[in-house]
């Protein structure tokens, strides 16, 4: 079989495959089939109209709503479809529009009514989510950038009539705050920097409800806290800023640069600043205590004030944490006699809580309160008062200036609602020449004292000598005071003993005399037959020889006692004519002198002053000659 006859009998076979080869085109071109697929959509293009009143598009719209040639706003939802014949519907397939999760989408409209004037926004009509075009043009949805945007999500856009742009969300981070600029609105008032408060619009996430409100275009009061926020920024910018953070020991005097003129609470005595409840224009009465606060840094100011004692240094090497005293140095004064010399000065302040709105009303600022009046005030003072003293007087007047400076500070500082806690008066510098003068002068006295020191200290050294020469002495002159009391009790001793032996001998004359008597009774009794003339005899030489005995005995006795008494007389009245240390010291020496010791030299040269020196060179010359009298007593005795 050749290939003619296999087409003429299997023609069927070959129309059948290519039937299902080119369905869908057959399908296409005979009965306008069309297959949108699940993930897209079909955006539908009118090539011509026949005849109609509409066949074509009104001037300035590139969207056909009401079947003119163009863009179509109707699309194809995924399906099937018929009648789209190929020569007059084109069908771009286009994938669905989305939103990631933390993103926006931004719609701009390409089509639509003209914006008013004045207007950079179009306003939200409704229409599905802009998925609906046929109804956002009926509702008078304008061409350009919308206020509404696009959530996370899926969305069946045609972007014939929408251009979608993905944006991420707004987000304020912990601890800040967004100050927030509205882009389109009505104009601020006059005399005002930023808009109304505007209610209802969910932190600027619906834009709509903040210009339907009449909200104003520009710097807006409100603040957005930390968060993920909706927010459209073709219609709102917003400036991310920390909070404000009022420490501790410090209060926060805020400074409201909006709202109406209200009534200055202060009343009549207070002339130096408009203080105001919360909420006018002006300085607020009640400031801001420790804490973090989400303040609009654009239309209001915080003005820190330490409530705490605070610290300024009047001093060019020092200064505090605070900063306020930083462009405070030494003071530099003249005394009356013509030295200029710098001292450094603390003053000490407080400001109470109460107080602290009065002053940033008055000053504007505590940078302003220490250059106006308390760096003046402080300077001239002490200026003042150095030219009624000379620096000498200064120097030795010093608690007495500080307590006059705290007082009159203290006076000037409570007019300005300021405490003046205390005022310290630091380094002094005097002159380099004048304290050159003063340290030779003070050298001088303290060298004067050294040398009377000195001159002190040599005397006691020559009295701790001469004491250290008599301890020496001492040991000797106790000695001889031992032989003299040893000499007197061996005196006493002797006189006693005579007296004794005296005793003794009268006892035993005594004795033998009654016992010769005994004796001559018993051999007068025995002999009984001597004569009587001899036994007479004999008895009166024995009582002659008893009596001689006896007186010779009292006698010796007598003279013995007579010469002690008369050299304990003879002691007694030398001691009452020389006094008891001269006589002490006679016998010492006349002691020492028995023994040929020599403790003196033959000239003495006494290195005492006054009488007490001459006495006792006239002493150790009379004791020379005693003693020497004395040896010569001796040796003429020996010979």
């Amino acid at each position: 079989m050749n290939a003619y006859d296999f087409v003429t009998n299997y023609w069927w076979i070959l129309v059948l495959v290519l039937s299902l080869l080119f369905y869908k085109f057959i399908l296409r071109v005979f009965f306008g089939m069309v297959i949108v697929p699940e993930n897209r959509i079909g955006l539908v293009t009118k090539k011509f109209v026949l005849v109609g009143a509409n066949r074509e598009l009104p001037d300035g719209r590139i969207i056909a709503t009401k079947g003119e040639a163009g863009f179509q706003a109707k699309t194809l939802a995924p399906g099937l479809y018929w009648g789209m014949w190929p020569w007059q519907y084109g069908v771009d397939m286009q994938p669905f529009t989305v939103v990631p999760e933390g993103k926006i989408g931004l719609v701009l409209s390409n089509d639509g009514a003209e914006l008013p004037t004045g207007n950079i926004l179009a306003r939200k009509v409704a229409c599905d989510n802009f998925q609906d075009t046929e109804a956002f043009l009926n509702n008078g949805g304008q061409k350009g950038r919308q206020t509404h945007l696009l959530t996370p999500g899926t969305y069946r856009i045609n972007t014939f009539a929408f251009t979608i742009t993905i944006a991420d969300m707004s987000i304020i981070h912990e601890n800040m705050l967004g100050i927030v600029t509205t882009l389109d609105g009505a104009p601020i008032q006059a005399g005002q920097i930023a808009g109304k408060h505007i209610e209802g619009h969910n932190n600027f996430q619906d834009i709509d409800a903040f210009l339907g409100n009449h909200g104003s275009r520009g710097l807006q009061p409100q603040v957005i806290l930390a968060g993920s926020y909706y927010i459209n920024p073709w219609a709102v910018q917003i400036e991310e800023i920390p909070m404000t953070d009022v420490p501790i020991g410090h209060v926060g005097v805020v400074i409201s640069y909006i709202g109406e003129d209200g009534t200055d609470v202060t009343g009549e005595s207070f002339k130096h600043g408009n203080i105001v409840t919360k909420g006018f224009r002006g300085v607020w009465m009640e400031p801001l205590g420790p804490g973090k606060y989400p303040i609009n840094k654009y239309t209001m100011k915080v003005e820190m004030v330490p409530t705490t004692n605070l610290v300024l240094n009047w001093a060019n090497a020092r200064s505090e944490a605070h900063s306020l005293d930083k462009n405070l140095s030494t003071i530099t004064v003249r005394s009356k006699d013509g030295f200029p010399f710098n001292l450094d000065v603390a003053q000490i302040i407080h400001i109470p809580a109460n107080e602290a709105p009065k002053v940033i009303a008055r000053f504007g600022s505590m940078n302003n309160l220490v250059s106006q009046v308390l760096e003046p005030t402080i300077g001239n003072y002490f200026r003042n008062s150095a030219q009624d003293s000379d620096v000498i007087s200064f120097l030795s007047t010093r608690k007495e200036r500080q307590q006059a400076a705290r007082e009159h500070i203290k006076t000037v500082l409570d007019e300005y609602n300021v405490n003046a806690v205390d005022t310290l008066i630091g380094d002094i510098v005097p002159p380099e020449a004048l304290m050159k003068t003063l340290t030779d002068r003070k050298i001088a006295e303290e060298e004067q004292k050294t040398y009377q020191t000195q001159r002190m200290a040599q005397e006691q050294r020559q009295g701790m000598e001469k004491e250290t020469a008599i301890a020496d002495m001492q040991k000797e002159i106790v000695k001889a005071q031992q032989s003299v009391e040893i000499s007197q009790r061996t005196a006493d001793a002797t006189v006693k003993k005579a007296e004794g032996d005296a005793t003794s001998l009268k006892l035993q004359v005594d004795a033998e005399a009654t016992a010769t008597k005994m004796r001559a009774n018993a051999e007068a009794e025995a002999t009984k037959m001597r004569a009587a003339a001899q036994a007479e005899a004999t008895k009166l030489n024995a009582s002659a020889d008893a009596e001689k005995i006896s007186k010779t005995g009292l006698a010796e006795a007598e003279k013995i006692m007579a010469i002690g008494k008369s050299t304990a007389e003879a002691y007694e009245l030398q001691v009452k004519a020389m006094g008891g240390d001269n006589f002490t010291k006679f016998k010492i020496t006349e002691e020492i002198g028995k023994g040929n010791i020599k403790i003196i030299p033959d000239l003495i040269v006494s290195g005492g002053s006054g009488s007490d020196g001459s006495l006792s060179g006239l002493m150790g010359l009379q004791l020379l000659q005693m003693i020497q009298d004395k040896k010569n007593s001796a040796v003429e005795n020996s010979n």
